[in-house]
């Protein structure tokens, strides 16, 4: 009884072992070493995309506080509100 529980014991560790390998060994192969390859090259790029998504909401929200606190947005002037020179007064001052 106790051999043939060392047997199994042994044949079950012996299985599990060469799957183990074939696992590793079919990991190394070219085909699947480019697939990994590809996918951490689309996991990189996910990855700058999501970056460059944050960079430009996080620059609309800096260029809308600069905006609001240097008055940027504010309505411009109706023309009967502002009052420019006229060109014939600039000249007769030089004269």
């Amino acid at each position: 009884m106790r051999r043939l529980f060392w047997l199994t014991m042994g044949v079950t560790i012996g299985v599990l072992v060469v799957r183990k390998l074939s696992q590793t060994a079919e990991k190394l192969t070219p085909q699947s070493m480019a697939g990994n390859l590809a996918d951490g090259l689309r996991e990189l790029a996910d990855a700058i995309g999501d970056f460059g998504a944050d960079v430009r909401a996080a620059m609309v929200e800096r260029e809308e506080e600069l905006r609001a606190g240097t008055g940027l947005d504010a309505p411009l002037p109706d023309s009967s509100q502002v009052e420019l020179p006229s060109r014939r007064g600039a000249h007769a001052a030089d004269s």
